[in-house]
């Protein structure tokens, strides 16, 4: 069993390695977007941006792995300026709330404040931009791809937003990502999402929503 695990950590190492060397290789994000007459004119808002300083940063990013961390995190958006244990205890425990609300504190983002807490980068309009760069960081340091988010383009028919524009070996990616629930996203949500896949024509496109709850009824059909 040990060899096994051995060989599974080597391959690891030798894609990492690969991948490194074929980004070195290929044009970066900025010259396969030109190719096509796309040029980046904003990228990666900060204003609704909940991430804590450097040195938490790699122990937050763990954190957000977990859904449930996630959820957490868009109830104590939703309940600012003060928000209570109560409050945030909808989808874990009270005890393993508890210790999402420590790490928050541990890591500069709340404050104890009247019995209760505050978020000391409030105020936040919503978990969109946070989610946005957890997908983005998981592009880097899982898949070792150049990944830029919250990104503004201007373009005559179509532009708009993209969530996230990544280089994927010499492959563009383009994903748009919802924090909404299903019953929260539309038609005119899907088509845009179209209309910038006909724009850009990304060689890979992905509609990321996350959630757990049922997308068969409602955003299948829409697409």
């Amino acid at each position: 069993m040990g060899d096994e695990f051995q060989e599974i950590d080597f391959l690891r190492s030798e894609i990492k390695r690969l991948r490194r060397a074929l980004n070195n290789l290929t044009p970066p994000l900025s010259g396969l977007l030109k190719r096509r007459g796309f040029k980046i004119y904003k990228k990666e808002p900060s204003e609704d941006l909940l991430i804590p300083d450097r040195e938490f940063i790699s122990g937050y990013y763990e954190m957000l792995k977990k859904y449930s961390f996630r959820l957490f995190l868009r109830d104590v958006i939703k309940h600012q300026p003060l928000f209570t244990l109560a409050q945030v205890t909808r989808y874990s425990t009270k005890e393993v709330t508890d210790e999402y609300i420590k790490h928050l504190v541990k890591t500069g983002l709340a404050v104890p404040e009247n019995m209760a807490y505050k978020l000391t980068k409030a105020p936040v309009k919503s978990f969109g931009e946070t989610l946005e760069w957890f997908v983005a960081e998981i592009c880097k340091r899982e898949f070792l791809a150049e990944a830029v988010w919250g990104v503004k383009i201007k373009r005559p028919m179509v532009g708009g937003d993209y969530d996230l524009l990544a280089k994927v070996d010499a492959s563009i990616l383009y994903m748009e990502i919802k924090s909404s629930p299903p019953k929260q996203i539309y038609q005119n949500e899907i088509r845009a999402f179209f209309n910038r896949i006909y724009d850009l024509m990304p060689e890979v496109a992905i509609f990321f929503m996350d959630t757990e709850l049922r997308m068969k009824d409602k955003i299948v059909p829409m697409f």
